[in-house]
């Protein structure tokens, strides 16, 4: 009995120690699943780690150096233009334009081409203040070149009509040679190439103003002062003119000997050419219109933009297309209509003589048959046919007359 119940004591403390030790192993694979490994950590890892960690400590120690882009309306928006300046801020700053010569870096050689980058390069380097570029896409007015060639032309024309009269006048006087005559003649036919040349030229002139994409570039840079930034002291308005146009034509004369080394050409815009620089920018789509040179001839002294508003050319460009579109569609309606009543005309014609038609075409096929059908036959056939259609016309006819007779009675009865 003893040995019965420490069998029995052994098996179940056995049993025990193996259901303990499968609740630990199912713990350590959950363990183990939840629980990622870590990186081993090398050393070049480990210096890149320490470098990035550098770098977004000077991130954030030193200064943001980025430049803000300005808008070309903070360089253009004025008061007044004077002394080949443009005054803005109410005289607190000052900007002057240098106007650059564009050079053709596609027909150079590869020698030209490294020295013009490099007078870039260093005209780049050289640059201690902020300074804008500014392109402006101009359309070719052709009508002053037309009217000056035309003025040429009508001369030219008026030599060529005197050396006629003159030709004529000698070939009908028996006193020249014929030497001279031969000499005139040369003389007028050389005047009449060239009238004959100066009139194509104007012609293709002309023809040339039609398009309106001709167009030119120019190219300015533009530079800014504002005295109050330079100085504490306090200046009047005329010493602080003073000052803010010898600065800007220091810098702008240093500018332009920097360009010279890449081989542009440039110089300061004077007031008027400012004016016209102006002008332009403010009035892009009339400025070809009406220009500046109209403007001062007639005495407008003050500068004003002559551009309509957005949405004013808007309502005119739908209305230009309401009135187009309304116009086709009018002419598309006409035409279907036009096609439809002539082809009811066609039809109503057709109809109306269906009876002779008929009876043509009967007489044309007996004609045709005479030999199958037999010459009696045919021609009796045709005879009648023709009868018939007599009597169809008189009778036609009668009833025409009854019916006028009938009108005729029914307006004496009123």
């Amino acid at each position: 009995m003893e040995a019965n119940g420490l069998t029995q004591l052994l098996v179940m403390v056995l049993s025990a120690m193996i259901a303990l030790l499968i609740v630990l192993v199912f713990i350590y694979l959950i363990l183990k699943i939840k629980i990622k490994p870590k990186k081993q950590v090398t050393p070049q890892s480990e210096k890149l780690t320490k470098e990035t960690k550098t770098k977004k400590e000077n991130r954030k120690s030193t200064p943001s150096l980025a430049y803000n882009k300005q808008s070309i309306f903070d360089f253009m928006e004025f008061d007044k233009v004077e002394d080949n300046m443009i005054v803005q801020k109410n005289g607190k700053r000052f900007v002057m334009v240098v106007e650059c010569q564009g050079i053709n870096y596609d027909l150079m050689s590869e020698i030209e081409k490294v020295s013009v980058e490099e007078g870039f390069q260093q005209f780049l380097n050289t640059l201690r203040h902020p300074i804008q570029i500014y392109i402006q896409t101009r359309t070719i007015n052709l009508e002053q070149s037309i009217r000056e060639y035309r003025t040429r032309v009508d001369a030219i024309e008026e030599q060529y009509n005197r050396k006629l009269y003159e030709y004529n006048k000698m070939l009908q006087d028996d006193t020249y040679t014929k030497k001279e005559i031969d000499a005139a003649y040369y003389e007028l036919t050389k005047q009449k190439n060239l009238y004959d040349y100066a009139k194509d030229v104007v012609d293709n002139t002309e023809k040339m103003s039609l398009n309106r994409n001709i167009l030119s570039k120019k190219y300015y840079v533009i530079i800014s002062y504002m005295p109050e930034e330079a100085s504490s002291e306090t200046y009047d308005n005329e010493e602080l003119r003073n000052i803010a146009f010898s600065e800007l034509y220091t810098k702008a004369q240093a500018l332009i000997r920097s360009l010279a080394g890449c081989s542009v050409i440039g110089k300061i815009l004077d007031s008027n050419e400012l004016t016209e620089l102006l002008y332009v920018a403010y009035n892009r789509d009339d400025s070809e219109i009406y220009g500046l040179d109209k403007a001062l001839k007639a005495e407008y002294f003050d500068l004003y933009s002559t551009a309509p508003d957005v949405f004013q050319k808007k309502v005119q460009i739908l209305d230009a297309k309401i009135q187009q579109d309304a116009i086709q569609l009018a002419n598309e309606k006409i035409e279907k209509i036009r096609a439809k009543s002539r082809a009811e005309k066609l039809a109503e014609e057709r109809e109306a003589e269906m009876d002779e038609l008929i009876s043509q075409m009967a007489q044309i096929l007996l004609e045709e048959n005479r030999k199958q059908v037999g010459e009696e036959v045919a021609a009796k056939a045709i005879k009648e046919i023709q009868q018939e259609e007599k009597d169809k016309k008189e009778g036609g006819k009668a009833n025409e007359e009854v019916k006028k007779r009938k009108t005729r009675g029914t307006r004496t009865t009123k």
